[in-house]
């Protein structure tokens, strides 16, 4: 895959990735400012802006013109907001990227954020909050990650925010926050798939290059002081008990990341992986157990997942503690090795086969790093990684005193889990 990287001169960055034998083409408008990015007064500001780029521009002057328009192209589009990043997209027909380029430049550069409009998407933001609370199992990240960083920094509260906080908010909020934060030096936009390179690059210079200069936002950086193991309930009656047990891990461009992608990998990610056979095929105690690695530029964890019965939440934490010992006592063989590494560059290189994932990676690339990491630089990463790397990064991560256990359900005994991580 080629990407052709420029720079306007207000200093927003543009990656087109040509896919000429593709028939479909994606538009992405991404600014590297989410949660994070607010302070306590502020949060849920992020997502709830994001919310109301939809809600009309001169040009389209409602929520329903820009549905129709993009609607009738066919166009599948959506935003998203996370706690260092929010993006804009359509993926269309190749025939129709001048549309939905259209479109996605004029609600992200033209939003006029009526009050009224404000006002009425007040109760569907906490609606969407409602939903969640509904959804143990997509909820208990927030109990992890306030566990993990703390409530009073940015990455320990919800993208969503508090409903006093939604309730609060008025429009100069809006404004002043997205004059702070959506700055051109803070902006990429990509387009993926196939496309006109010259009209494409004209096009957006013409719209983004007015953007006036203003410097990118600054985060509150974190640095782990965690010493002993922590756990945090969030009692309510559910018909599972779901948690997440994870550990403070390494930031992007860690000399280590690749190999704490293969551990992750080796405990908890497929069918064949550590913790499914462990804790679903041999004992039946959860349907669905997961681990994955979440990285940001200061910090980073690594987290294991699953929802389980009741009574079963002190012998699945025990089965996840056992294996965590076992990889940090033993090599892993060369065959638990090879296969792993051919998951993650298989799925890796699935991953990037479409004009959607593709921008979006490019994007988060650029925001991220300053530059769009190569599938073939990560999948060199993974081919480097050794069963020493893989014991080395186990025995320095999964330590007793840096456990941290988050869990939803009809539990009251804390004591009981810290003594369960303390074993």
């Amino acid at each position: 895959m080629q990407y052709i990287a420029h720079t306007l001169k207000n200093g927003l960055r543009i990656v087109l990735a040509p896919m000429p034998e593709n028939r479909t083409a994606t538009v992405i408008v991404m600014t590297g400012t989410g949660s994070r990015y607010e302070n306590g007064h502020e949060n849920g500001l992020a997502h709830f802006l994001e919310h109301m780029f939809f809600k009309g521009t001169q040009k389209r002057p409602s929520a329903k013109a820009i549905s129709e328009e993009l609607d009738g192209i066919g166009a599948v589009y959506n935003a998203f907001t996370a706690k260092e990043r929010t993006a804009y997209f359509a993926k269309v027909s190749e025939q129709y990227l001048d549309t939905a380029l259209d479109v996605i430049s004029d609600i992200f550069l033209n939003s006029r954020l009526p009050e009224k409009e404000i006002t009425k998407e007040r109760g569907a933001i906490i609606q969407e909050i409602d939903m969640y609370e509904d959804m143990p199992m997509r909820t208990v990240d927030n109990v992890f990650e306030a566990l993990l960083f703390g409530k009073e920094h940015p990455l320990g509260r919800t993208i969503l925010g508090p409903k006093e906080n939604i309730r609060s908010f008025t429009r100069k909020d809006f404004a002043a926050y997205l004059k702070r934060n959506y700055t051109p030096l803070n902006t990429v936009v990509c387009i993926a798939g196939s496309f006109d390179e010259k009209k494409v690059l004209a096009r957006i210079k013409k719209d983004f290059g007015r953007l006036p200069h203003g410097n990118p936002p600054n985060f509150i950086a974190f640095v782990s002081e965690q010493n002993e193991p922590r756990v945090s309930i969030k009692e309510k009656k559910t018909d599972q008990t779901h948690f997440i047990l994870g550990v403070p891990a390494y930031p992007y461009l860690h000399k280590d990341e690749y190999a704490l992608a293969v551990l992750s990998t080796i405990l908890g990610a497929g069918m064949s992986s550590r913790l499914f056979l462990e804790v679903r095929e041999k004992r039946g105690l959860a349907y669905s157990v997961h681990a994955w690695v979440e990285r940001y530029p200061d910090t980073g964890y690594l987290a294991v997942q699953a929802g389980v019965e009741h009574a079963k939440l002190e012998k699945t934490v025990k089965t996840i503690l056992d294996e965590f010992k076992k990889i940090k006592k033993t090599k892993v063989s060369a065959a638990e090795l090879a296969k792993a590494k051919q998951y993650i560059k298989g799925t890796m290189t699935l991953s990037l086969e479409t004009s959607d994932e593709i921008a979006n990676h490019a994007a988060t690339s650029m925001i991220n790093l300053a530059r769009v990491r190569l599938l073939e630089e990560m999948l060199e990463g993974i081919d480097t990684v050794s069963a020493a790397d893989i014991e080395r990064v186990a025995r320095d991560l999964l330590r007793t005193e840096r456990l941290n256990l988050a869990i939803i359900g009809p539990h009251t005994n804390k004591d009981a889990s810290l003594t369960l991580l303390r074993k």
